[in-house]
Formats: structure tokens, C-alpha cells, sequence
């Protein structure tokens, strides 16, 4: 306990030292209800709306992802929402994934983890990709431990909104959600059959054609189905011979059931297929330094397929069920070596929910398989199943006063049994809100750290001796809104010990590398900010975020961890009126940021991107342009992406400190067929 309140009490100075500088972050959007309720509009149809009644709308709707289901402004754990017009924005800017959806997000961070491929991770508040779990409406549908490409393969066309839990969720989730929970959330289908088509090109050669359909079905039943296609041309923007920009072609295909029953019962059943083909390294014809040619491709197919029922038992109380199946095969090729693997992933949870208007509590029992079998590496194969029971209680100690406290338990097969603990409360005095929290958890390593997943196996000596990475996370949150306009302040801490990092073995004959855990505590010190500002049809905001994370060094001491800049934010101003269009104009800034085995540079240097968006709207069709990184920011103009020797643990190339892909335009068309409007 000890530890505890001193971690606690860090967190106040962090109030006091971070507090001048610190940013404006993401406030919470208010959610609407995750699953299985109908999105709600913010405006009215010819967009006036009134503060209060937008207020008083968005305090209303529910969430999935922290289990009560409570209201979200009478919620505890602090869950940030991006609704559908923020969905439907960045729709416009990037329709073949969500990775500009996440990463315009404060306390979000989308990294590019590998140059070669393209693969990028979320990093929340400064931890580490690997710690976040993504979710499809509550189920771990993209496997159990996020992968590096999946965040660039899910396009938002069919979301409604979009959940983020900040901080320590294994208490909610188990092992894979260490750092925090990002729950995407489906569109629930209307009462009338309607449709979409959006077709869109970019000045890099890319092309995305979606298509989103949904209708009733009767009997309660209804439907909706997403399919796209997606392809990028390969890019050397600095004419050296290295893939700047990745080529990929893919499809996929989602079809989507929904039930509700007079009883209260409910049901949702949903089948996936993706398969790619992304394309990187040297050109045809050209080298690497070593004066040899160094492809780099994966090829990807993934299925999946996910089930939530619910069902009343009296008037009090709900059972329900869920579960996912994921199958992910792959094909790598570094250079000369090509690996061919699987991922599999088996989830079941059964739960029982019941209350009173004062009390919420949810109890429950989740076993979740995650198994990796590679038929060039089989040494690193391995098979993790992980038990555990769940519980958690809402109380209202008062009409302005929640508390909420969470805990679970999981026997891991590898690396043993933990209990996940977390404590919320929420205080609302009048037109503020105030919440805090803290919570710990815990990680199973496995062998795809970030440098692996950019260079493969081949080089990684066989894992031996590894412990789990645990870690504690506190927050400290105040929000008021009024008169149109909305501020939040943020505070936030964590400590993770036994971080996994990869060390180097020997430099010769064969480079060779292994994880091992770290010791000492990593420490993550920040702060968010945000101020909204709403006038009829024009929204501005105003963000900064603070974050200051170190971690100890191999030969003793600290330093700040790779890639993670220390100031960072942003301004956005947008005018939006429904059945008119839209017109946009934001400003991002990315700080000064620590880099590793960089022989150009020891830190990043800053930069801008601004952006604009425009849409019109004619009836049921609009067309749309976006100018992205007008300034024509990139890596590359500073120095080469391409390091001067393959690097120990294989990589051809340094980390990403900025954008490689430079300005880029899109324009395109959306058609929308039915529904009422």
C-alpha cells in the first residue's frame, strides 16, 4: 500500500509541475449507446441546435465498454467518445482505415512502428502499443494481443462510435488491456433499408471503394454488411531505392445480424474476411546498402467471427454471453527470409448483471486462447490459455457521488495468476464534473515486440526467463461545460515494471538479439487539456497534451523513452451544416522526441501539419477534398530513412519520427441510397 499512495501522491506534483505547460487534451464526447441503439444526431436536421438540449441529449446515451451500462455522464471510469460526425470526418480524410480517426485523438498516439511495411500501433498516454486492446463492439475480434497492421486494415465506414478507456483496463478486460481499451462500435441498421457508397483517390496512387448496407429483416431481426476495397502504388519519394510508401492491395467483407426480442432480449452475430497484400523494401532493380536487394512483403488473411446475447432474468437482473474466434495467417518475407505463421484466438465470457437505481454490479467468467504456430520458427510457438472471474459494483453514495470498484482475476498457463484491481469515483457538483482513478494490471509477453514485427524472427534468440509486465495507472480528471462552451483537464501517471525491451547478444558472426525484462520501474508523467467552443454551426478546439516518460537504462540512470514527444497538440476549426456540407481547417503540432540507434540524430525535430477538408452536399450525393500535411512535412527531407547497416536485429531503417508519406491530396464521392433523409 505503501507504493501505492506514494504513486498517488507523484500524481499531484505531476498537477503542480506539468500543470503551466501542459496541453489541451481529449475531452469526453458524451457516448451514445454502443450496442445495440441507433446513432444520435447531434444537430437537427437543418443544424441549429440548442445547448442545452445537446447537453442534455449526450448526457442520455450509454457505453459498452466499462459494463454497467450506465449513462456515461454518470459514469466513473472516464470513457472519451468520438461520435459519428467525428467518425464521418475522418471518413473523408482516410476511408480505408481508422489510423487518422485515433490518431487526432489527445492522449492517442498512432506510431509508425515499421517504415517498411507501413505498420503502425496506439500508444495511450505514452505506453507502449502492444499494452492496447482493440475491440469490436466488445470483442477481441482483431485477436487477443493487437497486431501492428490491424490498426491500418479496419476502414470506419460502418462505425457508429468509437470507445476509449485510458489506463490500466485489465480489471474490465484481462491481460491485453494493460495500458487502456479502444471499443469500436458498429452502426446499428435503421428501420428503413439504406445504403452508402463512397469511392475516393489520393495524389499517392491510392484508391478506396467502400460500401455499407443495412435493413430490417423482420421478427426483430435486422442487418447490415460492409465491403471494401482498398489499394496503395509503392512510393520512393526520395528517389533511394527504399519503399517510402508501402503498396498493398485488399478486400474484406462484414455482414453484420442484430436481434431485440419483446422480452428485452437481444442478440448480435457478425462474420469477417480480410485479405491483403502489402508490398515494401527495395524496388525492383534496386539495392539496399549492402548492395543487395531486401523485399519486404506480408501477405494477410484473417477470419473472424463474434456473438453477444443478453437476456433478462426477472425484472432485476441479465445474463449474458459472449464470444469471438479470430484465425490470422500470414506470410513474411525479409529479404531472403520468408516466414509463414498463424494466429489464433478463442474467447467465451458469460456474466450476470443486475441493481437498483443506485447500484450497478456485474459479475462474471472469460477464458480466452491465444495460440501462435510459425512453420519457419517453430521455437517460438506458443499457446497461452488465460481463466479468469470478474466483478464489479457502481454505487451512488450520493445524488452528485458514484464509486465504482472493479476486480479480476486470470491464471495465466505461462506466467502465472494476478488480480487486476480498479477504483473509480465521480463527483458532480453542479455544471462540473470531477473523476479519479486508479487501477493495475498486467501484460504477458510474447515475442512481437516492435522492433520484431519490423524485422522478423530470424534474429531473436529463443525467449527464456521472462517475466510479466505488471503496472499501476491513477488519472485525475475535472470537466466543465456551459453557455456552448466545454474544458477538461487531464492528469495522468504510470508505472510499469518488468518492461520487456530487446537487448543486443553479439554483433557477429550472426547479429543476434533477445528480450529480457527490465530493471526498474518505466514512469509515464502527463497532463491533457482541452477547450470546446460551439456557435451555431461552427465548432472550435483547442488542444495540448504533456507527457513525460523515462525509463532506466541498461548501465544505470534514465532516459526519456524513444518516441514519445513531450508537448504535442493541436487546433481544429470546422463548419458543419446537414444537407449543406462541411469545411474544415486543423493544425497539428508533434514536439521534440528522443530517438534509439539513430546515427543521424539523438531527437526529432518538431513539426507542423495542417490540413483542410471540404464537402458539399447535392441531395443524396456529396463530393469532398482533403489536403493533408499542406506543408509537405517528411522524414526524409531531414535525413535518410535508410540506415548506413542492417541493424542487429535486422532492420534496414530508422524509427519514424515524422511523416514519410509527405502532402497528399484526396477527393472523392459519397452516395447515400434510402433511409429517411
Amino acid at each position: 500500500m505503501s507504493s501505492v499512495r506514494t504513486f498517488i501522491a507523484e500524481l499531484g506534483v505531476v498537477a503542480l509541475v506539468a500543470l503551466p505547460s501542459a496541453a489541451w487534451g481529449q475531452v469526453e464526447p458524451e457516448p451514445e449507446r454502443s450496442e445495440p441503439t441507433p446513432p444520435v444526431e447531434a444537430h437537427a436536421e437543418d443544424g441549429a441546435h440548442e445547448d442545452h438540449d445537446e447537453v442534455t441529449e449526450v448526457d442520455g446515451l450509454v457505453v459498452q465498454a466499462t459494463r454497467s451500462r450506465r449513462r456515461v455522464g454518470d459514469e466513473p471510469i472516464r470513457v472519451e467518445v468520438l461520435g459519428q460526425e467525428e467518425i464521418e470526418e475522418k471518413l473523408l480524410m482516410r476511408p480505408g482505415n481508422i489510423s487518422m480517426l485515433l490518431a487526432e485523438t489527445g492522449g492517442l498516439r498512432v506510431q509508425v512502428t515499421a517504415p517498411g511495411s507501413g505498420a503502425s500501433n496506439i500508444r495511450v498516454q505514452g505506453m507502449r502499443g502492444r499494452y492496447t486492446q482493440l475491440l469490436a463492439d466488445g470483442l477481441p475480434l482483431y485477436g487477443g494481443q493487437s497486431s501492428s497492421l490491424g490498426l491500418l486494415q479496419i476502414p470506419p465506414s460502418d462505425l457508429g462510435q468509437v470507445e476509449v478507456i485510458k489506463g490500466a483496463s485489465s480489471a474490465l478486460y484481462g491481460p491485453s488491456a494493460l495500458g487502456g481499451v479502444i471499443n469500436l462500435v458498429s452502426r446499428r441498421p435503421s428501420d428503413e433499408v439504406e445504403g452508402e457508397l463512397l469511392l475516393n483517390a489520393t495524389t499517392r496512387e491510392g484508391r478506396d471503394i467502400t460500401a455499407y448496407g443495412s435493413a430490417p429483416l423482420g421478427g426483430g431481426w435486422s442487418g447490415s454488411v460492409l465491403a471494401g476495397f482498398h489499394d496503395q502504388a509503392r512510393e520512393d519519394l526520395d528517389a533511394d531505392g527504399w519503399v517510402d510508401m508501402p503498396g498493398y492491395d485488399r478486400w474484406l467483407v462484414r455482414p453484420r445480424l442484430f436481434w431485440e426480442g419483446e422480452d428485452g432480449s437481444s442478440a448480435y452475430l457478425t462474420l469477417g474476411g480480410m485479405k491483403e497484400e502489402r508490398r515494401g523494401g527495395t524496388l525492383p532493380g534496386r539495392t539496399a546498402p549492402d548492395g543487395s536487394p531486401f523485399p519486404l512483403s506480408q501477405d494477410t488473411t484473417r477470419l473472424d467471427a463474434g456473438l453477444i446475447y443478453r437476456r433478462p432474468i426477472g425484472e432485476e437482473l441479465e445474463a449474458s454471453i459472449r464470444a469471438a474466434a479470430t484465425s490470422q495467417d500470414h506470410r513474411h518475407r525479409f529479404g531472403d527470409v520468408v516466414e509463414n505463421d498463424r494466429h489464433r484466438t478463442l474467447f467465451a465470457e458469460i456474466s450476470l448483471m443486475g441493481g437498483t437505481d443506485r447500484t450497478k454490479w456485474v459479475v462474471g467468467a472469460a477464458v480466452q486462447d491465444d495460440e501462435f504456430r510459425s512453420d519457419t520458427f517453430p521455437q517460438f510457438d506458443f499457446g497461452f490459455t488465460t481463466p479468469g472471474v470478474f466483478g464489479q459494483v457502481e454505487q451512488e453514495l450520493s445524488k452528485d457521488l458514484t464509486l465504482a470498484v472493479s476486480a479480476r482475476w486470470d491464471d495465466h498457463s505461462e506466467y502465472g495468476s494476478f488480480v487486476s484491481p480498479r477504483v473509480s469515483v465521480l463527483w458532480k457538483p453542479a455544471d462540473w464534473t470531477f473523476r479519479g482513478s486508479w487501477g493495475g494490471g498486467f501484460y504477458a509477453p510474447t515475442p512481437f515486440v516492435e522492433e520484431i514485427e519490423a524485422a522478423g524472427l530470424s534474429r531473436l534468440a529463443p525467449l527464456m526467463g521472462l517475466r510479466a509486465e505488471t503496472a499501476q495507472t491513477a488519472s485525475l480528471d475535472a470537466g466543465w461545460r456551459g453557455a456552448g462552451f466545454e474544458a477538461n483537464l487531464t492528469l495522468f501517471a504510470s508505472d510499469i515494471e518488468d518492461a520487456v525491451r530487446l537487448d543486443v547478444v553479439q554483433t557477429a558472426p550472426t547479429p543476434m538479439v533477445r528480450l529480457v525484462n527490465v530493471l526498474g520501474v518505466t514512469r509515464t508523467r502527463g497532463s491533457e487539456i482541452l477547450l470546446r467552443y460551439r456557435w451555431d454551426d461552427f465548432t472550435v478546439t483547442g488542444s495540448y497534451v504533456y507527457v513525460d516518460a523515462t525509463e532506466p537504462m541498461p548501465g544505470g540512470g534514465r532516459r526519456m523513452v524513444p518516441l514519445t514527444p513531450r508537448h504535442s497538440g493541436g487546433v481544429v476549426a470546422m463548419w458543419e451544416r446537414h444537407g449543406r456540407g462541411r469545411l474544415g481547417v486543423e493544425a497539428y503540432y508533434t514536439g521534440s522526441q528522443s530517438l534509439e540507434d539513430n546515427p543521424y540524430r539523438d531527437r526529432g525535430s518538431p513539426y507542423w501539419e495542417i490540413g483542410v477538408l471540404g464537402e458539399i452536399q447535392f441531395g443524396r450525393v456529396s463530393l469532398f477534398l482533403n489536403l493533408e500535411n499542406i506543408l509537405d512535412v517528411r522524414q526524409t527531407r531531414r535525413d535518410p530513412l535508410l540506415l548506413p547497416a542492417r541493424a542487429p536485429d535486422g532492420r534496414w531503417t530508422v524509427d519514424a519520427w515524422a511523416p514519410n508519406e509527405g502532402f497528399v491530396a484526396n477527393a472523392g464521392i459519397r452516395i447515400r441510397f434510402g433511409g429517411g433523409r
